[in-house]
């Protein structure tokens, strides 16, 4: 984690520094040209906040007992989020900007407005953020509204940009206009601060959460027996955890992933090879988000589920089916990709071939590799473990994409697009004849990695 933090510290300390000159060689005024796209900069940092930054708890049973006003406690859980990384991170990005705003002859004030306006609009999302994790429908429809402006502007309908950008600039050159998102901050504050007030208790609040255990039956799937049992689990987790919900999500967007490959927008990835690995990417959105953490899902529980009378078998089956439904999914829902012509969508549904054929099948046996504990209920326990990345994991994710890419390639280049197209189909296809040998393998390293991967869950530290 503090890896992490210092190499995205570093990435946005050189852009910030850098940001100015790189945007003046294209010929751009750059202070004007950050502005337009502060819009986009901050919806990202708050799409990064939600699946990432945790809502304040506190175990406040404690206080409760003792001479501390319920207004304390909560002006202090929310003062602690204000030195939360997600804030600090974006300080390496606006100082090196405004010193170089300042070498550069800009006017102190309206830099220092500018400044203080852009970190006040960073804790603004913080407070937003702790209020939208409550209400999930709130926040997708956030996102939605940011996408039809994304689109709206791409295909010169509305640009939103136009006027956000007006805005910061006005902030520079009227410095009392920072007032406003001043305001908009203290607003924000106190509905945060009311929200928490109201439900100051030992079952509600900032006091630590209890979940609710609830019953789905889910009877439709017994009919198939061992696998139906499996799939209603794996049903419950993705419905249920938090994480779960946010890898479904990211799949969903996989699928609009191929809008850079297949719009001619970026010249980059306008080959052969670029277009098929856009191909495998829409329609293995779960099987890439989902299926590489199989089967750290179950570290929980995974040392019990081990001393049942449970064939390994019958647990990658379930798991492979419940990515080929996904895939299937993904591939159906991707047809609207038919719209830049037949050999695009080609493309996809071959990608989905491979996936179902050949991928499925590696995920699962790098999985067997990966111990790495998720919890559900946080997202920080599943980056906490340096053991997901190994020689075997990196080994296993080379035929993933590099093969389909130069399976396409050769095709293409010595004879003709749907030859491209035949030979990762067919490699896909033939991967699925060999299913019962490949789930054989996989199996026998389970079986190999079995008490490695229950000592690696059961660490705390």
């Amino acid at each position: 984690m503090i890896i992490g933090a210092l190499y995205f510290g570093g990435c946005f300390l050189v852009l910030g520094a850098a940001s100015y000159y790189m945007l003046e060689d294209y010929g751009l005024k750059p202070l004007e040209t950050i502005n337009q796209y502060l819009i986009y900069y901050f919806f990202f940092d708050l799409l990064l906040r939600f699946f990432m930054q945790k809502t304040p708890v506190m175990n406040i049973k404690p206080l409760l007992y003792i001479n501390i006003k319920r207004k304390s406690i909560v002006n202090f859980a929310l003062g602690k989020t204000l030195l939360s990384f997600f804030n600090v991170l974006h300080l390496f990005f606006f100082i090196p900007f405004s010193v170089v705003l300042l070498k550069e002859g800009f006017q102190v004030t309206g830099v220092l407005s500018w400044f203080f306006t852009a970190m006040t609009v960073v804790f603004f999302n913080n407070f937003l953020n702790i209020l939208i994790d409550k209400k999930n429908t709130v926040f997708y429809t956030v996102a939605l509204i940011f996408a039809g402006f994304g689109l709206s502007q791409y295909y010169q309908l509305f640009d939103i940009t136009q006027y956000t950008g007006a805005f910061f600039n006005l902030i520079y050159q009227s410095k009392w206009v920072i007032v406003f998102p001043l305001l908009a901050l203290l607003i924000i504050y106190w509905f945060t601060f009311r929200f928490f007030i109201k439900n100051l208790y030992l079952d509600e609040g900032l006091s630590i959460k209890q979940s609710e255990a609830k019953t789905e039956d889910l009877l439709w799937l017994n009919q198939f027996g061992t696998l139906g049992t499996f799939l209603k689990n794996d049903i419950k987790l993705i419905k249920r955890n938090k994480r779960s919900r946010a890898t479904l999500f990211m799949s969903v967007i996989f699928i609009f992933y191929g809008l850079l490959f297949f719009t001619n927008s970026i010249e980059a990835y306008q080959n052969p090879m670029m277009q098929v690995f856009a191909g495998i990417f829409v329609s293995g959105g779960f099987l890439f988000t989902f299926g590489q953490f199989v089967p750290s899902w179950d570290s929980a529980y995974y040392p019990l589920m081990m001393s049942q009378n449970i064939q390994y078998k019958e647990y990658l089956n379930s798991k492979w089916w419940l990515i080929v439904i996904a895939t299937i999914i993904s591939t159906l829902v991707a047809s609207f990709y038919l719209y830049f012509g037949w050999q695009i969508y080609m493309l996809i549904v071959v990608g989905a071939i491979y996936n179902i054929g050949v991928n499925a099948h590696l995920v699962l046996l790098g999985g067997a590799y990966v111990k790495k504990p998720i919890d559900l209920t946080s997202a920080k326990g599943a980056f906490g473990n340096s053991q997901g990345f190994n020689i075997q994991t990196f080994l296993i994710s080379i035929p993933k994409l590099l093969v389909p890419m130069l399976l396409y390639w050769s095709g293409k280049a010595f004879f003709s697009v749907e030859i491209g197209l035949l030979f990762v189909a067919l490699a896909g296809i033939a991967g699925f004849a060999f299913r019962n040998k490949m789930f054989a393998l996989i199996e026998k390293v389970y079986k190999k990695e079995k008490y490695l991967t229950i000592a690696a869950y059961n660490q705390k530290d």
